[in-house]
């Protein structure tokens, strides 16, 4: 479990077996919510649409067996039939605010009951800018049902009419994958469905959607160019674990996750001008757009192995850096190169 999520988690959790701090435990658990929802976020804004059906490790045990789009479907349907049909008794979103026709879903499940190709196709059928708005919907109506909750409420329990009542709601599918469901909610009372589903479950399976991207962009690197617009070598990039490079449809570095059209400014503004990188522009010295931003403290390394690559060319700068990251430890490259492009030439060129 990722550690910053695990350490908000299990605070969460203590926070609100109080009385006393449980207005405090409600906070931590909205400020856990919205950090992992940024992940889900940064993919759906930053990845081309066919990742959203692939299943790179079809056949694995664990929730990276499946899809980008189905692991979005099922965290948020289970959520919107336990905050509504449970604990808030009134209408899920899913009906409520017209989603089940604009995000095109053949089913009302959690979608337990798929398996194999019948994910991949129910995946390829979702709309995905609009399961993400639903995403984002259920995510919202289940943060004021939680701000509504008082300490007392945690202790409510469910039976046999709140089971039947699911049942007949036809959202949890008969199959034998799926029907258990309804007896894990109902023998939980509602601090438990707060630890699960509106904390824990998003947790390992937005972990499980980075095991998938981190995978296809691995596959989308394959064969590409590693030499990125602005000059850095994804090779030796900290990054590129889980970029796919900004030269690829898998472009999901820094500067394209905060970018609001998901793309980083240099890779556009080469792709305008119709040149291979920043290294074949007149304006580099002088440029400021994302990686060159002055504020972002790698610019001046940026721009230092721009300048490389114009002087000695990509092959010459591939093998510099692989020279540099077997003398000395580091993670990026202004810890080398420091922070005046002309000095980290110079290193560079040393070496």
């Amino acid at each position: 479990m990722d550690k910053n999520w695990s350490e908000m988690n299990k605070e969460m959790q203590t926070l609100l077996s109080r009385k006393a701090t449980f207005q405090e435990g409600i906070e931590k658990l909205l400020a856990l919510r919205e950090d992992v929802f940024e992940q889900i976020t940064q993919i759906v804004m930053t990845f081309p649409e066919d990742a959203f059906y692939q299943m790179p490790f079809a056949g694995a045990s664990g929730y990276h067996s499946k899809t980008l789009a189905y692991s979005i479907w099922h965290i948020f349907r289970i959520e919107d039939i336990v905050a509504h049909e449970m604990i808030a008794g009134d209408k899920q979103v899913l009906f409520e605010q017209g989603f089940r026709e604009t995000v095109n879903s053949p089913i009302i499940t959690t979608g337990n009951e798929l398996s194999g190709d019948d994910i991949t196709e129910f995946s390829r059928q979702l709309n995905v800018r609009e399961l993400y708005r639903y995403a984002q919907a259920v995510m919202q109506s289940t943060n004021q049902i939680l701000t509504r909750l008082e300490y007392p409420d945690l202790k409510r329990k469910f039976g046999d009419e709140m089971a039947d009542k699911l049942r007949q709601s036809g959202c949890v599918s008969e199959d034998e994958n799926a029907f258990w469901l309804i007896d894990y909610w109902c023998g939980k009372d509602v601090l438990g469905l707060i630890r699960m589903p509106f904390s824990r479950h998003w947790i390992m399976h937005v972990e499980a959607m980075r095991r998938i991207k981190n995978k296809l962009c691995s596959l989308a690197r394959k064969g590409v160019d590693p030499v990125a617009y602005c000059g850095f070598s994804c090779n030796h990039c900290f990054l590129g674990a889980w970029c796919g490079s900004c030269r690829t449809a898998y472009n999901t570095c820094s500067f394209a996750t905060t970018s609001p059209d998901g793309k980083c400014p240099n890779a556009v503004c080469c792709q305008a001008k119709g040149i291979d990188g920043c290294f074949e522009c007149g304006l580099l010295e002088d440029c400021e757009k994302g990686f060159y931003t002055p504020t972002n403290d790698g610019a001046n390394a940026a721009k230092a192995q721009a300048l490389y690559i114009r002087k000695y060319g990509k092959k010459e700068f591939l093998k510099v850096q692989d020279r540099l990251h077997q003398k000395y430890d580091f993670a990026k490259t202004q810890e080398i190169l420091g922070y005046d492009y002309r000095e980290g030439l110079r290193i560079l060129e040393e070496n």
